[in-house]
């Protein structure tokens, strides 16, 4: 800095501390060789145009000091210093129409992002060259005005390489690979030789369109033309073969470049992070900080690599990145700030989300978006909205986000609501808002709701097709929401619209049959899978057990139990081992399930002994009853079921004392029993009881309702079974207590508030009682009445008389 400011003299910047005497032909040499900052450019910039305009000490006289100012101005976006330099060339210039000073104003205005004094000092040129139409178009291109920028590239009279490949570029950009590739043709057509310019343009078309072969054909060019050796181009065919998903060849090519900087290892970074190699982007980034290269990471480097531990959930490594971040990045763009926000609300740390959000000087709808999403995922749901109602303005990743976070963790209502009101302030849906509302009406079995959004499905003219945008998610959660809504023929209609099936879409239909007792049609449903070529999957093998498991298929449960390693190579997990438990004790086999769970490969958990807990309750087993419970209460001694099955195990054998002990063991414990409630949607409404609930409106006429219809069911042979009443009270109580349970009640206003004909729905979240159950069959033949009951594991299908399980539950 001394020695540079020995070489000057005469004009002082007296605040930093240098003396120099201004000459033009140093002007653009001494503010790179000072390294100074934008401010320190703007003052030197503001000073040299003063002295020449009041002083004459400065003689600018000549274009090429202009051209260097304004290459500064350029060089710093300061648009307010170079509309200085343009007002002193107006007036000290003697020919302000030259052609090549108009040509850097014209430049300096694009490149400044100011397209319209562009235009205005394009338009009044008396006449131009090539480069006067190639800075516009550029400019044009840059900033996605694609329409401008094409309508003066078809006015231009010579169009050169430059040209074609600005607008080949700008299309990539703008992310229309179709049109960059046409483009390339057609510039070839005109006999234009392509250069490694328009070869990497060309290269971000194909990486747009994930269109690999394409992008083969064209490296096979560069291979031929000998261009391979471009850093440009060699960065341009990494970022091609990795965001066409070939990672391993975008590897092998960015190890085989004689030279790399910045932007080919943020070429395989990126590639990295976005086809779920986390692990590699970080191992790249520890080589990238040794190699010999002397390259720099920057701030793209960094924020790609945090993303990449956002993904991995690598909070450590997140930390201690984003700890190198404060200590050496000056000014941290939006596009870093945003990248560690996630990191951190994808990692659980929402506070720390918070902080990084709260400094950030600017912030865009992908930094509140990142919050919301933290926020929503960690349950917390009314900081979520807050944060959500102080957007300044939403885009549709904002809505999914909260809407997602409210289906995925049981706000399901919440999330419905905040469709409608998406839908009114006339954001348009993507096939991400319908899986997770429809995800939200199967949680709540609404089918009302359900059947409306897939209104809107149809309106949007979904494919249901896998592969480039794919929409098949939304196809499978049609298929979801109308099987978790006992609509199962819906359900399999929609499996069939589906164009091209993945493996969630084959196990969503077989879940689906399982869940409402349809086993044989599930078996079916599997074997057609295997046929198709489509190989199972661990979900897919639970559904298949949960179908022999609820259709008392002991033999093929067996049998398929089997196959799992045997003939699908799939190691079998707890869940697995869950359902054969199931399985064996449904049917009756206890000591069977009892020895397979002493021969399982590893200890069984809370599920397992559950399912034997189960099992033991439906055939009236109390030791064994007694020896499944007390596993459960040292794994998990707060959940309130095993102790409430015991305690009816207990109560069914006559047993009292022990209920007592039961009930003592949960009070002391803290257990609290999980109240039981059924609901039922009429005219999009849901409506809730619990067990001689008298809190509805309606509640009179749903009780004398009962009490008439329970007549009419006994005159067809219907007898209350008081053994299902757990409490040691007289039999005339025991059946009023029966006769007024929650299922009971929603069935019973269910009938009273539809027309004749219509089919009942209703949703319990415990196990639906055996006289409830017996009560429905009976209520269903003297009302003529379909009814459907979704109770904690199951569906239960009424008709006539009859129920879809057959009785085996």
């Amino acid at each position: 800095m001394l020695a540079v400011a020995r070489a000057f003299s005469g004009l002082s910047l007296y605040k930093h501390g240098i003396t120099f005497r201004w000459t033009s032909s140093y002007f653009l040499w001494a503010t790179r060789a000072l390294g100074i900052s934008r401010a320190f450019q703007e003052q030197i910039i503001d000073m040299a145009l003063e002295k020449s305009s009041m002083e004459k000490e400065i003689p600018l006289t000549n274009s090429n000091t202009y051209s260097s100012i304004l290459q500064e101005c350029i060089n710093s976006k300061s648009l307010k210093y170079g509309m200085k330099v343009h007002s002193h060339i107006i007036k000290n210039w003697l020919n302000p129409a030259e052609i090549f000073m108009s040509n850097r104003l014209i430049e300096m205005y694009a490149k400044c992002g100011s397209l319209r004094d562009a235009r205005h000092m394009f338009d009044k040129m008396p006449t131009r060259n090539s480069f006067s139409w190639n800075i516009m178009i550029a400019g044009y291109a840059k900033c996605g005005s694609m329409e401008d920028a094409q309508w003066l590239f078809e006015k231009m009279p010579d169009r050169n390489a430059v040209s074609w490949n600005s607008m080949i570029a700008g299309y990539a950009q703008q992310g229309d690979g179709e049109e960059a590739l046409k483009l390339f043709c057609a510039m070839q057509c005109e006999g234009i030789e392509a250069n490694q310019f328009a070869y990497a343009s060309v290269l971000r078309a194909c990486a747009c369109l994930t269109a690999l072969e394409q992008g083969k054909q064209f490296h096979a060019d560069v291979i031929r033309r000998g261009l391979y050796s471009d850093v440009y181009l060699g960065s341009a065919l990494v970022d091609m073969y990795a965001k066409c998903g070939n990672v391993d060849c975008a590897r092998r090519l960015f190890n085989e470049m004689p030279e790399r900087n910045v932007v080919s290892w943020n070429g395989m970074l990126s590639g990295y992070d976005q086809n779920a190699h986390g692990n590699e982007a970080l191992e790249l980034f520890c080589q990238m900080q040794k190699a010999d290269d002397d390259v720099i990471p920057d701030q793209f480097t960094f924020a790609t690599v945090v993303s990449a531990c956002a993904t991995l959930l690598a909070l450590k490594q997140g930390k201690q990145l984003h700890t190198h971040i404060i200590r050496t990045v000056f000014n941290p763009d939006i596009f870093l700030g945003n990248a560690v926000v996630d990191m951190y609300s994808k990692c659980g740390k929402v506070e720390d989300a918070q902080q990084v959000f709260d400094k950030m000087p600017e912030r865009d709808v992908v930094s509140w978006t990142a919050l919301i999403a933290g926020y929503a995922k960690s349950a917390s749901f009314r900081e979520a909205h807050s944060v959500f109602e102080q957007m300044p303005e939403r885009n549709v990743v904002s809505w999914n986000a909260i809407i997602s976070g409210c289906a995925q963790n049981g706000h399901s209502e919440e999330a419905i609501r905040l469709f409608r009101q998406m839908k009114q302030e006339g954001v348009y849906p993507t096939h991400y808002t319908f899986g997770n509302v429809l995800s939200a009406c199967a949680n709540l079995a609404t089918l009302q709701h359900g059947k409306q959004v897939h209104v809107h499905v149809v309106k949007a003219g979904f494919q249901f097709k896998t592969g480039l945008d794919s929409d098949v998610f939304v196809g499978n959660s049609l298929v979801d929401m109308y099987a978790k809504c006992g609509n199962i023929d819906d359900a399999r209609l929609s499996f069939d619209n589906i164009v091209e099936r993945d493996g969630v879409s084959w196990n969503a239909m077989l879940v689906g049959y399982a869940q409402n007792g349809y086993g044989n049609e599930a078996l079916k449903l599997f074997e057609q899978m295997l046929q198709e070529g489509m190989n199972p999957d661990h979900i897919t093998m639970i559904g298949v057990l949960s179908a022999c498991s609820h259709a008392g298929l002991v033999n093929e449960g067996r049998h398929y139990f089997n196959s799992i390693s045997q003939d699908h190579f799939i190691t079998p997990l707890p869940d697995h081992y869950a359902c054969m438990i199931d399985i064996l004790g449904r049917a009756g086999y206890l000591d069977e399930a009892k020895n397979f769970i002493n021969s399982m490969p590893f200890k069984p958990d809370a599920i397992m002994w559950g399912a034997m807990l189960g099992a033991c309750r439906i055939h009236g087993n109390v030791e064994l009853g007694k020896w499944a419970a007390e596993h459960i209460f040292e794994l998990d001694p707060q959940n309130s079921g095993p102790y409430v099955l015991l305690s009816n195990i207990y109560a069914d054998a006559g047993r009292w004392g022990d209920v007592d002990r039961v009930r003592k063991l949960m009070k002391d414990r803290g257990v609290h029993k999980k109240p039981g409630c059924s609901w039922i949607e009429v005219n999009s409404k849901v409506h809730i009881f619990m067990a001689e609930d008298t809190s509805h409106p309606q509640s009179e006429e749903i009780y004398a309702f009962l009490v008439r219809l329970g007549s009419q069911m006994k005159e067809v042979g219907y007898v209350p079974n008081t053994k299902f009443v757990l409490h040691d009270v007289n039999e005339e109580r025991k059946e009023h207590i029966l006769s007024f349970h929650s299922e009971k009640l929603a069935v019973a206003f269910g009938l009273i508030s539809t027309p004749p004909g219509i089919l009942i729905r209703v949703v319990k979240n415990l196990r639906i009682c055996g006289d409830c159950h017996t009560a429905i069959k009976f209520i269903s033949k003297v009302v003529g009445r379909e009814i459907v009951v979704r109770d904690a594991s199951r569906f239960h299908h009424f008709k006539d008389g009859l129920c879809s399980c057959s009785d085996y539950w």
